[in-house]
């Protein structure tokens, strides 16, 4: 079944001044590194290398889900998300993807909806 780009939930580690941030981004857009700042209160978000990537989630890139992660990751989810009745969020392995909804997944993650799109 077709999936609309947007409705897409990538799930992007990035570097918060140190710590490891989770972005439950939509497809449609990219992450707004300023906006992801200001919102969790730091002074730099940065995309994680994937040695950081891997640390952090035990997950290679390509593969990282929203959640199952090794430790609980503050997490900001899309608010462009909720623009969908579905979304389809990575599973775990590069090409697997499971359904679920923009509220499910904030409830899922622990993770907090947030405007970070571009």
């Amino acid at each position: 079944m077709a999936c609309p780009v947007g409705a897409i939930a990538n799930s992007l580690i990035f570097e918060a001044d140190g710590t490891p941030l989770l972005i439950v981004a939509s497809g449609g857009h990219r992450v707004d590194l300023k906006k992801a700042a200001t919102h969790v209160g730091v002074r730099k978000v940065r995309r994680a290398i994937p040695e950081f990537v891997l640390e952090a989630t035990g997950q290679e890139v390509g593969g990282v889900p929203p959640i199952g992660h090794r430790a609980p990751l503050r997490t900001l989810v899309d608010t462009a998300l909720a623009d969908y009745p579905q979304v389809r969020a990575g599973a775990g392995l590069p090409h697997t993807m499971f359904r679920t909804t923009f509220e499910e997944l904030v409830t899922l993650t622990g993770g907090e909806a947030a405007a970070v799109g571009i």
